[in-house]
């Protein structure tokens, strides 16, 4: 496989008051409405930890802080990518009045139980988000003092 085809990505398991908050997206190769985590891939200059709130900030408008990591998820996409995807865990205690996506592919963002998500009429961008959901169910919570800082040669 060339390299140009393995991505490193970021995801946010995002509850609040027993809800999952899910972004509305145009999925990039069908161009259908999908629903996703805040999700998205690392830039050169960043950390994981600085690439998922970055992520966060800019596909919610919310600027939160990770509580736990999920583990790691895999998948080989029909365009034959490779997705190496880092699942976090925010617990906001409280969220603040009218945030909004920054990120203008973010068509709307939903606050869903599982039920309603499994209900609705709008897919789930791949089975990579329901399995984050599973593994916060799972009580899957893997300390942030676990992901070494970056280093710099």
């Amino acid at each position: 496989m060339s390299r140009n085809r393995l991505h490193l990505t970021v995801a946010a398991v995002i509850v609040f008051d027993n809800k999952f908050l899910l972004v509305e997206e145009r999925d990039k190769l069908g161009g259908h409405r999908v629903l996703n985590q805040p999700a998205g891939h690392m830039e050169e200059d960043e950390d994981v930890v600085t690439a998922i709130c970055r992520e966060v900030t800019e596909e919610t408008g919310l600027v939160l802080k990770p509580t736990a990591w999920l583990g790691l998820s895999q998948l080989r996409a029909s365009n034959q990518h490779t997705y190496i995807r880092v699942n976090f865990l925010f617990e906001p205690t409280s969220l603040p009045a009218g945030y909004q996506p920054q990120d203008s592919d973010i068509l709307a963002l939903h606050w869903l139980t599982e039920a309603e998500l499994a209900a609705q009429n709008i897919p789930v961008r791949s089975q990579l988000v329901t399995d984050a959901i599973k593994a916060y169910r799972q009580d899957t919570r893997l300390s942030l003092e676990l992901i070494q800082p970056l280093l710099t040669l």
